[in-house]
């Protein structure tokens, strides 16, 4: 088939937009791990003057010239032609880099940055007070915002679809809903047991040991080292400079084996995504994942699904008993695993556990919709924000500084489209967790033996390779059969905690009748 040459220049000017991104994130990524101090302000410089030319030329009128030009070439497409997703996926960033003005743009930022540096002081000293006034800035400037798409049923509809494209307030709000009924009574019937003894993950554990363990684990995992690194940071992240270059960092506590260990995993969860997007993607908007909770579903399947199992650690403890002999050659793999699970209501979205971790990310999600509706003011949220979490975890934050001010979302970006992503995710993964058994079911007793080739190879086969050329509802109804569906990670969580608890196990339909 002929290429017209109008494909051809949008190629060029899509991959132009391209290395500005990945420059700018090859800038992040040095600031949060090797730029010395006084760097700060000339790196902001940097980063300002790359954000602004990247929107000049995503913004560029001839690019929407260029996309009306190639309607009939798309039309004549299959739809699942990679040409034929190159020019759907650059036309929805036109036309959403379009509406949003390059004022508001510029006003956004410098907010941003006036507001992230209230909230890093304020959180120390626990003055909320300090962050309200910019919070109901940051409200206003999200409602404006969204008055760019209009259209929508719900005002948080165009900041959700920013991050889980194609997903809605209503239908989000209804996932949640069965989702955290089903949540509750094994929250409950899991803290009425004695509490585990986790005190062999609070040692000392050197930590190049830990880093050595880690690697020796994501490498076993799939994660390529030859396309990738990892590096140490304040706060963990993935980020990605091609398709073949896609970094991790981590951090360590000497006296918290489980903290780096399970963050390095989960950090190699996004990374492998990346690894596995199709290279042919390079540099278009196609290279990269399709949606937040996409994204997520891999880290967490990772992290928890695999990561945190049974059959894992019957391979990887005995490696580990070896690296920290001391402090292990003692401690049962019963032991070690039930401390791995260990299940505890508190105050911490980051350092919640696989059964009471969605609870806090549907409060959150809860506060955002009501704060864009009007019917919670910003000046109430600091007392709602402690009251959803005497009723949905049973435990009352001491201060603000572990309560509104815990998270940085809000105060480094919009209010809306910010936290469902999490909670998609961990619905995602096991979702997909299960189609991967349904087609080998030996995928467990592989991991028992270290083998992660059958699992990895699926995923990479069924969402890695697809990058956005399909979306997140697109890839689970291939992958699954069905859209979202909250029953494969409800029964999952009933199952493993049933039995690491010695409670009864609900069936899903009771749970949720």
């Amino acid at each position: 088939m002929h290429i017209p040459p109008q494909l051809t220049e949008l190629k060029t000017r899509l991959h132009e937009i391209y290395d500005l991104e990945m420059a700018a994130a090859l800038l992040n990524w040095d600031q949060t791990t090797y730029m010395p101090p006084g760097g700060a302000a000339a790196r902001g410089r940097q980063l300002a003057t790359l954000g602004r030319i990247t929107h000049e030329k995503r913004t560029d009128p001839q690019i929407g010239r260029l996309l009306d030009a190639l309607r009939p070439y798309e039309e004549s497409l299959p739809p699942d032609s990679a040409d034929a997703a190159l020019i759907r996926v650059a036309r929805r960033d036109y036309e959403r880099a379009t509406r949003i003005p390059a004022a508001f743009t510029a006003e956004l930022y410098q907010h941003i940055a006036a507001s992230y540096d209230v909230w890093s002081r304020a959180r120390p000293a626990n003055d909320v007070a300090a962050v309200l006034p910019y919070l109901e800035r940051t409200l206003d400037l999200s409602r404006r915002f969204a008055e760019f798409f209009p259209g929508y049923d719900h005002i948080a509809d165009p900041l959700i679809d920013m991050a889980d494209y194609g997903m809605r307030a209503a239908t989000i709000k209804q996932v949640f809903a069965e989702l955290r009924q089903g949540l509750l009574p094994l929250v409950e019937q899991v803290t009425a047991q004695p509490p585990v003894d986790d005190s062999c993950l609070r040692q000392f554990f050197p930590e190049a040991q830990q880093m050595a363990f880690g690697i020796e684990v994501i490498t076993a995992l799939g994660y390529d080292f030859t396309r990738g690194r990892q590096d140490k940071t304040l706060h963990p992240f993935m980020t990605k400079l091609s398709l073949n270059d896609v970094r991790i960092t981590t951090r360590f506590d000497e006296y918290d084996l489980g903290s780096a260990l399970f963050s390095t995993i989960h950090e190699a969860g996004h990374a492998m995504y990346e690894q596995g997007i199709a290279l042919e993607f390079e540099g278009t908007p196609l290279a990269s994942g399709t949606s937040a909770g996409m994204h997520e579903s891999q880290s967490r399947l990772w992290e928890n699904v695999v990561g945190r199992s049974l059959p894992f650690w019957e391979h990887f403890y005995p490696r580990l008993q070896a690296t920290f002999p001391d402090q292990l050659g003692r401690v049962s793999l019963e032991t070690f695993y039930r401390a791995i699970n260990k299940v505890q209501r508190s105050l911490i979205r980051t350092e919640a556990d696989e059964v009471t971790y969605n609870l806090h990310v549907i409060l959150r999600f809860d506060l955002e919709l009501a704060l864009l509706e009007g019917t919670l003011a910003v000046r109430d949220l600091p007392e709602a924000w402690h009251e959803r979490y005497r009723s949905d975890l049973g435990v009352t934050p001491p201060d603000d500084r572990d309560g509104v001010l815990q998270d940085v979302h809000w105060y480094s970006g919009l209010i809306g489209g910010a936290f469902q992503g999490y909670t998609l995710g961990n619905i995602m993964s096991a979702q997909l967790f299960e189609a991967a058994l349904r087609d080998h079911p030996d995928i467990p007793q592989q991991i028992g033996r270290g083998e992660f080739g059958t699992l990895r190879e699926w995923m990479r086969e069924h969402v890695y390779r697809y990058g956005r050329a399909l979306d997140a509802d697109d890839i689970l109804r291939r992958a699954t059969g069905r859209s979202l569906d909250v029953q494969p990670y409800l029964t999952y969580l009933w199952r493993k905690y049933s039995e690491i608890y010695g409670i009864a196990y609900t069936p899903f339909h009771q749970v949720v009748a």
